[in-house]
């Protein structure tokens, strides 16, 4: 059984829950608010799950998952997430995060920020084009046909691994994009963003994505 930590509590984190909860794992969940808002989701979640601070849920996972917009990422604590796996769902909205040269320039990705701001995790791009209806209701065993493939990215080759077998778990094939800097194939606008698509049909979408220059404001 896996510890997962979830900084972050919204429609993605709260879906995840729900798979991980489902898969023998256990999950300390957390928002910006407080734990003690977090009462309701707790109760609906059962015994394996408990509300914390976003100290506790970076100090309690295993595996820490970071579901917060861009803003909000200088907030989690590097030295607690030291040495551990970060999921990172986040997706780039220039009209809610502001415009962000970088990102715009198409100079670096998403997760690729997030890794600058945790450099002793290992951070994996994933459950960022998946809608989180999909989460749980797109989940199918292992083997079903035309089971739907998410990708994922990073640039350490036993983080991936992990992050595959643990989506695996959750109901989804996998398909491993490269590293960091590959992650746009699979954000906002893109081919595979957002779309239910089996393994092969996945696989076709990552390879016609094109790299997006955003206009400045």
């Amino acid at each position: 059984m896996t510890h997962i930590g979830f900084i972050g509590s919204g429609l993605i984190g709260s879906q995840l829950a729900r798979r991980a909860l489902a898969n023998g794992h256990s999950v300390t969940m957390s928002n910006s608010r407080g734990p003690e808002t977090l009462a309701g989701l707790i109760t609906e979640l059962g015994d394996n799950a408990t509300a914390g601070t976003v100290r506790d849920a970076a100090t309690n996972g295993d595996i820490v998952v970071v579901t917060v917009p861009m803003a909000a990422i200088e907030t989690i604590p590097a030295d607690l997430v030291a040495g551990k796996i970060v999921i990172d769902t986040n997706n780039y909205y220039f009209e809610r995060d502001g415009h962000i040269p970088a990102l715009d320039a198409a100079q670096t990705t998403v997760s690729q920020v997030l890794q600058d701001q945790l450099p002793e995790s290992y951070v994996v791009k994933a459950f960022n084009n998946i809608a989180f209806g999909d989460i749980t209701s797109d989940a199918t065993p292992a083997g079903t046909s035309d089971r739907r493939a998410l990708p994922i990215a990073g640039d350490f080759a036993e983080a991936n691994a992990t992050v595959a077998d643990l989506i695996d778990g959750f109901g989804f094939d996998v398909i491993v994009t490269g590293p960091l800097a590959d992650s746009w194939r699979f954000e906002r606008d893109q081919p595979a963003y957002g779309v239910r698509a089996a393994h092969d049909e996945l696989r076709d979408q990552l390879a016609a994505a094109e790299r997006i220059i955003t206009p400045a404001a």
